[in-house]
């Protein structure tokens, strides 16, 4: 679903990513782990195409196209889902006008049929239920007085919403306690299945006691130094990423 090919990426003339390959297929949860500054935000950041990070080399290929030849719409009309380490807020805009906008786009731009509003309304509420969110945060401004939790929820509600094929998610434990972790992971694992892809990016453990990946990676440096499964994590957990340089 998934294919990294020896990706390089800079930022304003700085080599964030150096080499990096990665296989994800469809039905698999894969978690990167690593220190700050490894790159594993700068390689969420490119493969969502955000403009500040220039790629200098490799491909990346997602369901069989070229997603570096596609602009960031297109990448999200494809099927590709990115949840932030820290979701914006947008002020005046409702999370039920903000998501039904971006769920009609993705139906107009694959030639499917737009819901109306009591349809999308609908939608929404079973999504809603699913995660466990209460009905008054469809009237809510986008993040605006959100706590943590509630921000981090509420990414994960836009990716049920979207239905996306490819989820990534960036450090999505980060700042919530265990309430609020299990909850986001309940809605996570909800929603997987042996269609989708999701690669999960943290720098601890603890979240992959509730969403548990086929294989972890660690990443140093730029590139993915080691590879295995759900044990690797508990050792770096337990001896730290010093071991690993």
């Amino acid at each position: 679903m998934l294919m990294i090919k020896n990706l390089c990426a800079e930022i304003e003339g700085k080599p964030i990513l150096k080499g990096l390959c990665l296989e994800v297929k469809a039905g698999e949860i894969h978690a990167i782990m690593g220190p700050n500054g490894a790159g594993k935000s700068t390689l969420a950041k490119v493969l969502s195409g955000h403009p500040a990070y220039e790629v200098t080399e490799g491909e990346v290929w997602f369901k069989g196209q070229n997603l570096l030849e596609m602009e960031p719409e297109e990448r999200a009309h494809h099927g590709l889902f990115m949840s932030f380490q820290y979701p914006i807020e947008i002020p005046g805009v409702s999370n039920k006008q903000f998501l039904q906008i971006a769920f009609n786009s993705k139906c107009k731009a694959n030639g499917q049929a737009e819901l109306s509003e009591e349809e999308f309304n609908q939608y929404l509420d079973h999504k809603m239920k699913l995660m466990e969110i209460r009905s008054e945060f469809k009237e809510r401004n986008v993040n605006e007085n959100f706590s943590g939790g509630e921000k981090k929820r509420n990414e994960i509600l836009q990716m049920a919403v979207l239905n996306p094929d490819f989820a990534l998610l960036d450090e999505t434990d980060s700042g919530l306690d265990i309430d609020a972790m299990r909850i986001v992971a309940h809605g996570v694992n909800q929603l997987m299945n042996q269609g989708m892809g999701l690669l999960l990016i943290t720098h601890y453990q603890r979240l992959l006691d509730y969403i548990r990946p086929k294989f972890v990676h660690v990443m140093l440096d730029g590139k993915i130094t080691q590879s295995g499964g759900p044990s690797l994590a508990l050792e770096l957990e337990e001896k730290g990423y010093e071991v690993l340089r």
